[in-house]
């Protein structure tokens, strides 16, 4: 029922936002990949609630499990299965939304679609499920790491704040030094400023996160249904808050000429490989990788639970208001971060094995 992620690389999450654990299967890990439980656990700090004062108070150590799979350090090539326990529910917070449907959340389609729903954070529907892909992706960025592939991703835009910086000219590593992960300082602080302001309003914002892929090998992809930037844009898109998804020269693209934005060929004789000139084409073309960077925009909206009072109707239909209650996110972009990093991962992470098991077959 939608809960399964990827082909040979495949994850299947379960746990709810209130329930007494998170947790994915991982199916189709090669065996003796090196696993680091530091590693896994880095990964999901980095998306932990109450990191910071600009992000969710919710308390929990998001304390990662190997329950399965891995032994002396190493993957045993069969499932891998990772536990998230949750340690500080305070499902009270809910009470007030039992009936009550809270406006641009899934309390009234989950009723339309189940005829009942778990009202505590939204279950399933919550963001708090994403803890567990973080954690499947760690494990396919161990992996991408043996062949050298990188990806990083970044908060490029909060509200109207915009950083118009080209990636290939910002300082990565300065991502994680504040805490909007904005490898910019001062367009940081100024959307720390405005996220704070925006948080005593009782009011939300929302922005964009700005996706890298680099030395990833041409060669990956599968036309026609299952095109490279198709599955990126499918994974994006199924990150809670995300509306919507772009690659390469986007949607700018609609504004210029072929001649423009037509990517010229040449042999790089440093790298010893063809490339290209300009790379509007965001590292795809036909569906396939062309083995230059990749890079996309993610936008989320502004997170649905605002401390304002907000007209809506009860299951009977009858209109009432509501409020917003408890510890909640006035901008979800800087925990969302390592979530873009980690579906990339997982797409990236099963192209990879789909191409190596077709060169096996590969008439030569």
């Amino acid at each position: 029922m939608s809960n399964t992620f990827g082909k040979l690389f495949r994850i299947t999450t379960f746990g709810e936002s209130h329930g007494l654990a998170l947790g994915v299967v991982i199916d189709g890990c090669p065996a003796g990949l090196s696993i680091s439980l530091e590693y896994i656990q880095s990964c999901i700090d980095r998306r932990r609630p109450g990191q910071s004062a600009i992000v969710t108070q919710r308390k929990e150590s998001d304390t990662v499990e190997i329950l399965s799979g891995v032994f002396e350090g190493k993957s045993t090539g069969t499932p891998i299965a990772l536990l998230i326990r949750n340690e500080n529910q305070r499902s009270n917070d809910y009470d007030h939304n039992i009936t009550t449907y809270r406006p641009s959340h899934a309390d009234f389609t989950y009723d339309q679609k189940y005829g009942f729903r778990d009202y505590r954070g939204g279950g399933r529907s919550s963001a708090r499920e994403t803890v567990a892909r973080v954690a499947a992706g760690a494990i396919a960025n161990l992996l991408l790491q043996h062949y050298g592939i990188r990806i990083v991703a970044y908060v490029s835009q909060v509200g109207d704040l915009c950083l118009n910086t080209p990636y290939t000219e910002l300082d990565f590593s300065q991502i994680d030094s504040n805490p909007v992960r904005c490898p910019d300082a001062a367009m940081a602080a100024d959307m720390e400023t405005l996220i704070r302001q925006v948080r005593k309003e009782g009011d939300t914002i929302g922005g964009v996160v700005t996706g890298v892929v680099q030395a990833l090998p041409s060669g990956l992809g599968e036309p026609v249904f299952d095109k490279l930037h198709a599955q990126l844009g499918k994974a994006m898109l199924g990150i809670n808050a995300v509306k919507g998804f772009e690659y390469g020269s986007g949607f700018a693209g609609t504004h210029w000429r072929g001649s423009q934005h037509n990517d010229l060929f040449y042999f790089d004789t440093l790298q010893q490989r063809i490339a290209t000139r300009t790379n509007h084409s965001g590292g795809v073309q036909g569906g396939v990788s062309n083995g230059m960077d990749i890079y996309f925009r993610v936008a989320f909206k502004p997170v649905a639970t605002i401390m304002q009072p907000q007209e809506t109707v009860n299951r009977q239909g009858e209109a009432t208001q509501i409020i917003g209650k408890g510890r909640h996110d006035p901008c979800v972009l800087p925990r969302a971060v390592p979530i873009v990093e980690a579906m990339a991962a997982l797409v990236v992470a099963d192209f990879i094995l789909l191409h190596q098991a077709q060169q096996l077959f590969r008439v030569h």
